[in-house]
């Protein structure tokens, strides 16, 4: 593959719904420019993006992939990101090193939520977008109304490019709005020719038109004069225009076509040309801090400056090792380079340099500011470090990754297989950052989290595909507590005789609730006489320490108890630590079971962000859920609901909320507080811990 300067560089990432055609239109695209020589399908498994054998399996995209397409001097490289929500961790790789969208709207479906949540990523990060409405070649598509749609969710910036042409229910051809001019497909890679437009589309095309250039006339002074003197734009002053406007975010562009039938192909690599920018033309520039002085540093694409690079994904080939990918920022890459990870405080000989496509590998022996390749074999980098020279160590600020929430609980489904099952899932974090394992040694479980259990069953598949180890999926057990709520004394007396030296030790102990649940115990002591010497009051309390850890009700650890030493005895030859540590622990298990215990349960503080119909589904749902509602705000045609809910209750709410809201809604949570939980739930919890 050529290597190419980076005004000749597009980087463009394909949003969408999932299911709303990005894999088949990346596709039509490789085939449009001669990159593949066959179009492949989704439902035939052979696309050059979904190579993973999950997602042939499962006919959609799971990670995000990069296909690098060469057309008339120009290198695109297309960065097809999943449209499943559960795989938002990857759109955001892929985001993280676009400089422009193309936001892919299924015509038979129109605006969905994946449609809205792709605008809502571009307008937080501020780059160019354009949409791309495919399937138009359906009989039962309505084009306008798509474009009505989306004017009417994402405001008046919306314009169309394109109109169809549609000849005996057959998408033929479309109108050129920019330049008035109709266009007629002639062959199966997108080619077109000019063609008459048809008097029909007239009263369509009148008021588009119009939009356009009332578009050209807000980016000048002279322009604006113009267009009030009733004077005609040239095509230099309308094409620059509207460059300059698609660029600041000010204008949207609407195209269209069929990925399937790879129509509209040519038009869409022209928009690229056209109206997208170049790296070092893009708005949203990266910033970086110098690890040496502290400077901030600005990612311009200069390629006079030392070199840099953004590592953005990571892919653990179980046969080929590892890949890292990047995005250069600065500099110009070459093999054979020294690299210094400021990071992780180690440099990296780079030995051989790659441009991936899909599953292919293509090697490079340099890559220009603002382009997109892979290292291989990288030791200490991971996702979100940086490479830089160790005269110039700087480190750009990582990706902000959507936080996992959804866990369920593992275990190897062989003994013995525990590490093997630790390094592979080790593997899938490293690709993965919404992936996470936490071992949670208070429930003896390993947990592993992510965006929602689609994702964690996938996970779990690509541990039996790729490793070929298999782990059982369990719903997680919850950290409860113990405590108790009123006041007993108790003794506890430990005596044993024996040949020798015998045991004795021998205390009363006063229990109590302390009123502060964020402490285990309390620990005091109003010994008069001298009935237990000094020298046991460290060995009480370390019998109190012990028994905290599992409660005598189910075996969770206590809090919030005070336990005052108030009197006993001893033996001046068999008493000894030892005994006096036994004699708490027996006096601590009798006295908790006499005051009153109960089971305290882990209360979250849960926000919910969903658009203002879904309020009442979601509150109804929350408060079979235990859940109180807190607050609520209204923001942007959104409600911010705000509710404390037992953690007990939130499992599967990941797949409740998307069920409810149609993948519209998020949540976020933490754990605030321990309540006491009713008696059912005790009752139960008591249970399932005997068993």
């Amino acid at each position: 593959m050529n290597v190419y300067e980076t005004s000749k560089i597009r980087n463009v990432v394909f949003l969408g719904h999932g299911g709303a055609g990005k894999t088949t239109l990346a596709e039509a695209v490789a085939y449009a420019t001669h990159t593949i020589g066959k179009m492949g399908s989704v439902e035939s498994g052979n696309t050059i993006s979904d190579f993973d054998p999950e997602e042939i399996k499962r006919k959609f995209s799971i990670s995000a992939s990069v296909i690098p397409v060469e057309w008339e001097g120009l290198k695109i490289n297309i960065l097809d990101a999943p449209g499943y929500f559960d795989f938002v961790g990857q759109m955001e790789d892929a985001m993280s090193v676009a400089d422009a969208a193309v936001i892919v709207v299924n015509g038979k479906n129109g605006v969905e939520v994946g449609t809205v949540k792709a605008w809502e990523i571009c307008e937080r990060r501020n780059i160019p977008r354009l949409f791309f409405i495919t399937n138009i070649d359906s009989a039962d598509v309505d084009y306008n109304k798509i474009v009505d749609d989306l004017k009417a969710k994402f405001g008046k910036r919306v314009a169309p490019f394109h109109l169809p042409i549609m000849e005996d229910g057959k998408l033929t051809g479309y109108v050129n709005v920019v330049k008035m001019g109709g266009r007629k497909f002639i062959d199966d890679k997108g080619n077109y020719d000019e063609r008459d437009i048809p008097p029909s589309l007239d009263p369509e095309l009148g008021p588009i038109r119009e939009q356009l250039m009332e578009a050209v006339a807000e980016t000048d002074d002279e322009l604006m004069d113009k267009y009030f003197g009733g004077e005609e734009f040239t095509t230099e002053e309308i094409s620059t225009a509207l460059r300059k406007k698609v660029i600041e975010c000010g204008l949207f562009p609407v195209q269209m076509g069929s990925g399937i039938n790879c129509q509209g192909v040519h038009s869409f690599l022209q928009a690229c040309e056209k109206y997208f920018p170049s790296a070092n033309k893009a708005e949203v520039l990266k910033k970086a801090v110098n690890t040496q002085t502290g400077e901030e540093v600005v990612a311009d694409f200069d390629c006079n400056k030392p070199v840099s690079a953004y590592v953005f994904k990571t892919i653990m080939d179980p046969f080929v090792g590892k890949y890292s990918l990047v995005k250069v920022r600065t500099g110009i890459l070459k093999v054979g380079d020294t690299v210094f990870n400021a990071s992780k405080d180690v440099e990296e000989k780079l030995n051989k340099l790659y441009v991936i496509r899909g599953k292919n590998v293509i090697e490079v022996d340099k890559l220009y500011s603002g382009d997109i390749g892979a290292i291989g074999k990288l030791e200490s980098t991971r996702t979100g470090d940086t490479l830089s020279t160790k005269e110039w160590p700087i480190k750009y600020h990582p990706t902000t990754m959507s936080k996992p929430y959804t866990y369920m609980r593992f275990s190897a489904a062989k003994k013995g297989e525990e590490d093997k099952v630790a390094q592979a899932l080790n593997k899938l974090c490293i690709e993965d950052l919404t992936l996470k394992v936490v071992v949670d040694d208070e429930n003896k479980q390993s947990l592993l989290y992510g965006i929602g259990e689609q994702q964690i069953e996938i996970a779990a598949s690509k541990l039996d595909g790729r490793y070929k180890v298999n782990i059982n999926l369990e719903k997680p057990k919850v950290a409860f507590r113990e405590t108790i709520r009123k006041k007993v004394q108790v003794q506890g007396k430990h005596k044993k005789q024996s040949g020798g030296h015998g045991q004795y030790g021998d205390v009363v102990i006063e229990f109590e609730p302390s009123g502060d649940l964020s402490k285990a115990y309390e620990f005091d002591e109003k010994i008069f006489g001298g009935a237990v010497p000094k020298n046991y009051f460290p060995a009480v309390e370390k019998g109190i320490q012990e028994s905290v850890k599992e409660g005598p009700l189910a075996g969770y650890p206590v809090v919030g108890i005070k336990a005052t030493l108030i009197d006993g005895s001893y033996h001046p030859v068999d008493s000894s630590e030892m005994a006096f540590k036994t004699a708490t622990i027996i006096a601590f298990k009798k006295g908790f079971l006499e005051a009153s215990p109960v089971l305290l349960e882990p209360i979250a503080y849960l926000t919910v962000t969903a658009p203002d119909k879904f309020s009442g589904d979601i509150m109804g749902d929350l408060n079979k859920r235990r859940g109180r509602i807190m607050n609520m705000t209204a923001e942007e045609g959104k409600q911010i609901i705000e509710a404390e809910v037992p953690i007990l209750e939130l499992y599967g709410y990941s797949t409740s909320l998307r069920s409810i809201t149609g993948g519209s809604g998020d949540f976020e949570y933490v754990v605030s507080k321990y309540e006491q939980a009713p008696g059912d739930v005790q009752a139960r919890m008591v249970e399932e811990n005997k068993k």
